[in-house]
């Protein structure tokens, strides 16, 4: 097993010609349709895609991105098939043991969101031993949306807050937006700047609703199983050219506001 370095590795950052992005965010679709449009079996797609997580995760780090959130199993992927759910279980206790010299080669730090108590105890420990592994790196945060849904993440938390209200721990005339923020399941992680999407699908899925009110959104043709470091780099590109006003209005290119003339009666 690789040692334990914690150091952060070379920073390559491509000449993009705009901001970069500290946090991407990525539904990673597009595995099955890949596998069957080459007559395979759905979970050859998903076994392929462990490839993509692995060089998009390597690129990311080396690049500077300070956080990779991957929406990797959702809280309504339990209604497929029994046997696809057991491989994709047995997938990603493999992945979390195998990948553990790739993160910490990468000073990468593990960290996984999600109603994770719903994941079989095989698959919760080795969780838990590879965020421990890598609970010490000082580079970029990996995060694995696992059992996760947005609106589960919002009842999740209102229902904690509604208990510490009903105890006296908050007072619900000061409830706003930072004190809701506090209640999700990783309240410390900035939101992401640039949120990816791909195999053509033009929709959130349930993915960081609140969390990606403000997100660039990218989507890309290519199925995950084939989204690699030139896909990444398009994605990246694409966010380059974008202006963030965040509701506002960006200064050096706003109008003057004319004068209100009033009506002559």
């Amino acid at each position: 097993m690789a040692e334990r370095t914690g150091e952060l590795p070379r920073v390559v950052r491509p000449d993009l010609g705009g901001p970069f992005p500290e946090h991407i965010a990525i539904i990673m679709d597009g595995n099955g349709r890949w596998a069957e449009e080459r007559g395979l079996r759905r979970v050859f797609g998903h076994r392929e895609g462990i490839d993509s997580v692995r060089e998009v995760t390597t690129e990311c780090a080396r690049m500077g991105v300070k956080s990779l959130t991957l929406y990797a199993f959702s809280v309504e992927n339990w209604k497929r098939p029994r046997a696809e759910v057991r491989y994709l279980m047995r997938l990603l206790r493999h992945f979390l043991v195998d990948e553990r010299p790739t993160l910490m080669e990468n000073a990468v730090t593990l960290r996984c969101i999600g109603r994770l108590d719903d994941l079989p105890e095989e698959v919760l420990r080795e969780l838990r031993k590879s965020e421990a592994l890598t609970s010490a790196n000082r580079g970029m945060r990996l995060r694995l949306a696992l059992s996760y849904g947005a609106r589960s993440e919002l009842a999740d938390g209102l229902r904690a807050l509604v208990l510490d209200v009903q105890r006296g721990a908050l007072v619900a005339a000061e409830i706003d937006e930072e004190t809701l923020r506090r209640y999700l399941y990783d309240p410390q992680t900035p939101d992401p700047d640039l949120l990816i999407r791909t195999a053509g699908e033009l929709r959130l899925s349930n993915f960081l609703l609140w969390q990606a009110s403000y997100s660039e959104i990218h989507v890309s043709e290519v199925c995950w199983p084939e989204f690699r470091k030139a896909a990444l780099l398009a994605a990246l590109r694409d966010y380059a050219g974008r202006v963030r006003k965040f509701g506002g209005l960006i200064s050096d290119r706003a109008t003057p506001v004319p004068p209100v003339r009033r009506a002559v009666t």
